[in-house]
């Protein structure tokens, strides 16, 4: 049996905030938006390497909205690879992304953590090869 995650809900406050952020800052893809009535949206994006797709969910009420830029209570949420860190970070901040922590050597690659639109935790890696 073969499993693997296909995509994780990240619960946003905007659909239009979201894609533009995920696809024109973090160049990933959109790979679906579909209405779904009620102003509901089934929308993903994906990296341009691919793998595990976010599912862009807007928050439907006061609970939701309480998790949104923070739906791990302050840890990290996500974790980018990429095969070029200093050209993805540079672009990063060129779009205003606010970094949390320097770019560091770890015995893993080369990291630095950012926040999101919303300021949900991430962590940039250039693995070691």
């Amino acid at each position: 049996m073969n499993q693997r995650i296909a995509q994780i809900a990240l619960v946003v406050a905007d659909y239009d905030d979201a894609i533009d952020f995920y696809v024109n800052t973090m160049q990933f893809k959109l790979i679906e938006d579909t209405p779904l009535g009620a102003g509901k949206r089934w929308v993903l994006v994906e990296p341009t390497g691919g793998g595990c797709r976010l599912l862009l969910a807007k928050a439907k009420n006061e609970e939701q909205a309480s998790r949104i830029g923070n739906q791990t209570g302050g840890r990290v949420f996500l974790f980018i690879h990429t095969d070029d860190f200093w050209r993805d970070y540079k672009r990063l901040v060129s779009h205003n992304v606010e970094f949390v922590s320097p770019p560091k050597e770890e015995p893993y690659g080369t990291v630095a953590v950012f926040k999101d639109l919303y300021g949900n935790l991430w962590d940039l890696i250039e693995p070691v090869q």
